[in-house]
């Protein structure tokens, strides 16, 4: 049995309620650390946040080897569980998730999304069932998160109940191929959510940004887990500067 074995079945669990579980992601040790101490019942990394850490755009522009280190540095500072984004699996899924996973990860997400569009879904879910094979070689129960972003990649008021049925196809194929989660971000309509929840074969992740509902909503829509993207780096480094323009004496912004 994988030494994080136990910590990878009480991820798990924590998809399966009674509320979602909530995750605000980190993009250091010592984000890790204080979100940690603020009662968080697991850990998710940024890959948005640990690249523009360091001073990078998102979109695998970060060499997977840096990310994987920040995700050791995280894995030493806290014994809760740790999934971590994966963004595309860079070249091959499967040593992605072979490396996370002795990096200390027992999850992580694997989005459909390309620079222009998204990928085939019978290419993404052979790439999810390559991942799944790896994480059973490692002989851990790696909670892999499928992402698509078809809602991302289209404004929020152009989706309809046709955007959730292409979803819903997605979320069977990568079900089938191995996959443990669906990631929707993007989706922040009510109503699509609830349809989202009660179609997907598996637990649903919203991700949640201004104009999403609030968190004891998605608790009543269903939604199995409720994540933060980017919105944490976001607002620290905002801190930073409102923290910055008192130091120098300047009005408070209204």
């Amino acid at each position: 049995m994988h030494p994080r074995t136990p910590s990878a079945h009480v991820f798990r669990a924590l998809h399966k309620g009674p509320r979602p579980l909530l995750l605000f992601n980190a993009w250091d040790a010592g984000s890790a650390r204080t979100i940690a101490g603020c009662g968080a019942e697991a850990l998710a990394t940024s890959s948005w946040a640990i690249a523009a850490v360091h001073g990078l755009p998102d979109g695998e522009q970060l060499p997977l080897e840096a990310t994987l280190d920040t995700v050791a540095r995280i894995a030493k500072v806290s014994e809760l569980p740790l999934t971590v984004d994966l963004e595309r699996g860079y070249d091959d899924p499967a040593e992605t998730v072979a490396r996370a996973i002795a990096a200390g990860a027992v999850g992580g997400n694997l989005e459909d999304g390309l620079a222009s569009g998204l990928r085939p879904v019978e290419e993404q879910a052979a790439r999810l069932a390559q991942a799944r094979a790896a994480a059973e070689a490692a002989g851990l129960p790696f909670f892999i998160n499928a992402r698509t972003d078809l809602f991302l990649q289209r404004p929020a008021d152009t989706h309809d109940a046709g955007l959730v049925d292409e979803a819903l196809a997605r979320a069977r194929a990568y079900a089938a191929a191995g996959a443990d989660g669906l990631f929707v971000p993007g989706l922040v309509a009510p109503e699509l959510i609830r349809r989202v929840v009660q179609g997907s074969p598996l637990p649903v992740n919203i991700m949640w940004v201004r104009g999403c509902p609030s968190f004891e909503e998605l608790a009543r829509l269903g939604v199995a887990r409720v994540s933060h993207g980017p919105g944490p780096w976001i607002a620290a480094m905002e801190a930073v500067a409102a923290a910055f323009a008192r130091a120098r004496g300047e009005p408070e912004a209204a």
